[in-house]
């Protein structure tokens, strides 16, 4: 697994956990849907920091929270 497809597992696991739709995810963190599912598809490859934490503050999560996660243990190398 590479960091986005990470970045995006954790997005949607949060949401899950939460109950809440990614619509309603953008909604509560000012990020627009089209943003979001971008993240969580192949569209963007590069997801933004500051969306990111535009997703957290959404989420009541710190950064530090949203990357506490065992998927971004064992991340694919990705400078080849």
């Amino acid at each position: 697994m590479n960091t986005k497809e990470a970045v995006a597992r954790r997005i949607l696991e949060l949401c899950e956990e939460r109950h809440m739709a990614v619509n309603a995810l953008a909604t509560v963190s000012g990020v627009s849907p089209s943003t979001i599912y971008s993240m969580l598809n192949e569209k963007s490859k590069n997801p933004g920091v500051v969306s990111l934490k535009k997703l957290c503050d959404g989420l009541e999560i710190s950064l530090r929270e949203f990357f506490n996660s065992e998927l971004f243990d064992n991340l694919e190398q990705e400078i080849q």
